[in-house]
């Protein structure tokens, strides 16, 4: 398979969309390693193959450092990292004070700084790459969740500059996810009825699966995107339909 003998780290890699990008890995023949603070109910398999899961705090940067050299010598080597670990649930600004917002900007922006550094050493030794998981909330407002847009934009412009200083050894790039439907959409969006609705206003009229994220960490990962470096893929179905036009009161069918 396309991925046969390669070591991937999908950070976060246990449920939701972390889960969908282990499965794709998985199937294209990867070796995957997934980290979360917390087990899976069950292990994330495709194709009669299992990911190896460890525990991992993110945010502890020791603990980072030797996740990653347990991943080295247990596999022999590491082939791309993907940082999809994030989130953050709705929260104005003006609530819940400056930490709890901080720690938002932590988990979404110096965690993914944090494991790439520490993957950098393995990588360089593979000619490998990073994939980061990043959002259409880090390109436009995004009320509710500022702190989370905010540290998505940082993760775009640091992919960028990792992609100059790390080449040509290792490639670096984003995916830009627009909506993805997880276990968690209702949270977001409503019951059944929502989440349609929600997925109508999309051009392809629909919301992402987990598998579309995937397949495009797979590609950016395997060596048909041996000259893509420094770039962002948008996976956002079209993106959004803009408000004015719905609005104006010219150029409407009859």
């Amino acid at each position: 398979m396309e991925l046969d003998g390669r070591v991937v780290v999908v950070t976060g890699g246990t449920r939701g969309v972390g889960a969908g990008i282990t499965r794709s890995f998985l199937a294209a023949g990867a070796q995957v390693v997934v980290c979360a603070r917390r087990p899976p109910e069950e292990p994330v398999a495709a194709g009669g193959r299992e990911a190896t899961f460890v525990p991992l705090d993110l945010r502890d940067p020791a603990a980072v450092e030797e996740f990653f050299a347990g991943v080295a010598d247990r596999h022999g080597r590491l082939d791309c990292l993907v940082n999809n670990a994030g989130g953050t649930p709705y929260r104005l600004l003006e609530e819940g004070g400056a930490e709890r917002h901080a720690r938002v900007v932590e988990l979404n922006l110096i965690a993914p700084m944090t494991a790439s550094i520490a993957a950098h050493p393995w990588l360089r030794r593979t000619r490998g790459s990073v994939v980061m998981i990043g959002s259409v909330s880090g390109t436009r407002p995004s009320p509710g969740t500022a702190a989370y847009g905010a540290a998505k934009a940082g993760l775009e412009n640091l992919a960028r500059s990792m992609a100059v200083e790390w080449a040509p050894e290792v490639r670096v790039n984003s995916l830009v996810l627009g909506m993805v439907r997880t276990e968690l959409s209702h949270l977001h969006y409503g019951d059944e009825a929502g989440i349609a609705a929600v997925g109508a206003t999309v051009p392809l009229g629909r919301l992402a699966e987990p598998s579309d994220v995937g397949e495009a960490a797979v590609f950016l990962a395997s060596d048909r995107a041996g000259y893509v470096s420094g770039a962002s893929l948008l996976v956002h179905g079209g993106g959004e339909r803009p408000a004015f036009l719905d609005a104006a009161t010219v150029n409407k069918e009859s």
